[in-house]
């Protein structure tokens, strides 16, 4: 999982940041593939004995925080050994990097039951996730270039590519330690769930407001036009009406005629949309115009984070 910043901003002349305003951001990964991933880190001996884990103010206690391993690192650990060991910080690594330690008394253990703690974590995780200002999933890097760029009107100079082929995904384990592995991560599970309906919601619903934003512009464009064509038409009837009056039994001939003009304009062109309506989103159901709180939550403050 990474997390970071968006610093939005203009620079002076003497190149120093002002206005700033920072923006959370993080990119969530499967729960599986990120534990895998996590040990075979470990595996090549790296550690995070300069990670201080402060918590309110200060770092656990050797009691609240037991290390999983004794001298420099756990470089060659099996991966039954990984999963084995309780105090193991990969296990829920997501939701715990993601929720407010503070609510649940950090890493004291005692504060409260097991089963509290864990419902507190989740939802603080989910909360601060759903109010940050952009996140992704690593298996849809595409839609979460798409999404960021969106976010923050900013573009990429070249397209993301989708890697699905990782250490992770090297490691060829059974149905077992893949069940092993869900119960260690359980509140990432719940997490990962929430979190990938979330997104894809949000990015229906860009892709959506894309459609309309430019259906409407091509309406504008239209309506143009056709203010022009009818200016033109009237402008050429106006010169030969006087001409074919006194050779016109019906006087009321160019009127209809102009009438007709003007409904076939309108018919030809509300057809059209919805033709090209159709084409954009084909077997899709109309939609009530409800959206989930969450997306109405990340649209409603798309234009703060511009």
């Amino acid at each position: 999982m990474y997390k970071g910043s968006v610093v939005p901003g203009s620079w002076d002349t003497g190149g120093v940041l002002i206005n700033r305003n920072f923006h959370y951001i993080t990119i969530l990964r499967d729960p599986v593939s990120r534990y895998l991933s996590e040990w075979r880190h470990v595996q090549r001996g790296a550690t995070w004995k300069a990670s201080l884990h402060v918590c309110d103010g200060r770092p656990p206690t050797s009691e609240e925080l037991p290390s999983c391993y004794t001298g420099d690192d756990w470089s060659g650990c099996p991966l039954k050994e990984f999963m084995d060991c309780p105090y193991n910080l990969a296990n829920n690594r997501q939701v715990r990097m993601l929720s407010d330690l503070t609510l649940v008394g950090c890493y004291n253990l005692s504060v409260m039951p097991e089963k509290q703690r864990n419902k507190v974590l989740l939802e603080s995780a989910k909360s601060n996730l759903k109010h940050m200002a952009f996140f992704g999933l690593t298996e849809f890097q595409r839609k979460t270039q798409y999404l960021f760029e969106k976010t923050f009107n900013m573009n990429f100079i070249s397209p993301f590519t989708q890697y699905n082929t990782t250490r992770a995904s090297s490691v060829e384990i059974n149905e077992e330690i893949q069940k092993r592995i869900e119960g260690l991560n359980f509140l990432d599970m719940e997490l990962y769930s929430y979190a990938k309906d979330l997104f894809l919601q949000r990015y229906q619903f860009m892709r959506q407001k894309e459609h309309q934003e430019a259906r409407q512009k091509r309406q504008e464009q239209r309506k143009f036009l056709k203010g022009r064509f009818l200016q033109t038409h009237f402008q050429s009837q106006g010169q030969s009406q006087s001409q074919n009056q006194s050779q016109n039994p019906n006087p009321n001939a160019n009127q209809n005629a102009t009438q007709n003009l003007i409904q076939n304009l309108t018919q030809n062109s509300s057809q059209k949309e919805n033709s090209e309506s159709q084409k954009q989103n084909p077997g899709q159901e109309q939609s009530d115009g409800s959206t989930s709180s969450g997306t109405n939550d990340y649209l409603g403050s798309v234009e703060k984070w511009r």
